[in-house]
């Protein structure tokens, strides 16, 4: 008000000594303007004193109301979240351990129409269990290249569960033969490879039996894992070896230290175990040569490569892969012999089980050897080298 009316004042342009009554009224504007001031202040420190008393009112609710009851259905309700979050983990697994599977029986197509289909058609065709159906069989184990050892085997087991079980119906053979089947292979060996930090994979096996594509499609698995992974290309002997390794590694996103063609394998070994150590690395995939004239060749040169390790790389894990080509049948487990006899293995990588009806050298493998499957080839992809799950395998080709 007070500031309108100098307004008005200075509008009419007046420059007299004001009157008593103007001054009277200039007094009056600055009264009401203290009071209105005043007003203002006091409602102020009323909304401040009302607000701390509403603070002070929520404070003693909270304590009193929300430590337990509040508190509760907080944490209960964290708690369907993480549920939840752990249900939506589980079914991810589950779904990817059911691709997996159906990868699995899909790339063992081959072997489950030698056994399983032709095991259900003969079972199919008997209304008693007899020494003839024990022999038709035996004869679909043998075909599958099982081996007559382990086909015997398994048929004499089977033999003493029946006759001890008192089994009459055929329709529950196929079931004891898994049973049999498992009992041999040993579900007791370690499948699991080693990727503790640091560990050293020796990766051993002919040529042509697809060492090169397991360790790209093994370097891929362990990087898709946040490993650090890095490859020494051992085999200088082969041509084009280096380079077939160097082209995976581009495509696992590794890195390979090499040397020239026919260049000494335990130096390319000496220099991944340094390189690997200065760069801090998790895992170390070793490649060796495929043939060197004779056994006595191959025996000295993992030697020399196990000693370099052993001195240079003490401290890490070992694993020794022996790499077999399944469409061999049982020329691997002649390969497989081959070697236990140069060197100590630690597991099987069979490969190319997708194009073959031979698969059942897997149960004759392992339990003949006792040397564990720990990884299978099912395609030509990527990602299509898969971990060995016995129950899954058998599951694959007797279904």
């Amino acid at each position: 008000m007070f500031k309108w009316f100098k307004d008005k004042i200075a509008k009419n342009g007046t420059e007299e000594t004001p009157s008593v009554e103007e001054n009277k009224s200039e007094e009056i504007i600055e009264g009401e303007k203290e009071d209105v001031v005043e007003n203002i202040e006091e409602s102020i420190s009323e909304d401040v004193e009302l607000r701390e008393n509403d603070l002070e009112e929520i404070e003693e609710e909270v304590e009193t109301t929300t430590t337990e009851e509040d508190l509760k259905d907080d944490f209960d309700k964290v708690k369907v979240e993480s549920v939840e979050e752990v249900v939506e983990e589980k079914e991810d697994k589950a779904e990817e351990k059911v691709s997996l599977f159906q990868r699995l029986k899909q790339g063992l197509s081959k072997t489950r129409h030698e056994m399983g289909v032709k095991i259900n058609t003969v079972l199919g065709a008997y209304v008693k269990i007899d020494d003839e159906m024990l022999e038709d069989l035996e004869d679909i184990l043998i075909s599958a290249d099982i081996g007559m050892k382990t086909t015997m085997q398994l048929i004499d087991n089977l033999r003493d569960t029946i006759i001890e079980e008192k089994i009459n119906d055929p329709s529950l053979v196929k079931d004891l033969l898994k049973k049999e089947v498992k009992k041999l292979m040993n579900e007791d060996l370690p499948t699991e490879i080693s990727e503790e930090k640091p560990t050293v994979i020796l990766v051993v096996g002919v040529n042509g039996v697809g060492k090169t594509t397991t360790i790209g499609k093994l370097s891929n698995k362990l990087k898709m894992k946040d490993k650090k992974v890095i490859i020494a290309a051992g085999d200088t002997f082969r041509a084009a070896a280096i380079d077939q390794l160097k082209t995976w590694g581009d495509r696992a996103g590794v890195d390979v230290i090499s040397h020239k063609e026919g260049a000494d394998p335990a130096a390319v070994i000496f220099d991944g175990i340094s390189a690997a150590k200065s760069r801090n690395c998790d895992i170390l995939i070793c490649d060796t040569a495929g043939r060197l004239h004779n056994k006595v060749n191959l025996m000295q040169e993992l030697e020399k490569i196990n000693r370099i390790i052993d001195r240079e790389y003490s401290e890490a894990n070992r694993e020794t892969l022996l790499v077999l080509d399944a469409t061999t049948g049982q020329n691997a487990m002649n390969q497989a012999k081959t070697f236990m006899e140069v060197t100590e293995l630690s597991g099987i990588v069979l490969t190319k089980l997708d194009g073959t009806a031979k698969g059942g050298v897997v149960i004759a493998l392992q339990s003949e050897l006792q040397i564990p499957i720990k990884l299978v080839g099912v395609g030509e992809g990527i990602d299509d080298l898969q971990e060995f799950n016995m129950d899954s395998f058998i599951d694959a080709i007797f279904d």
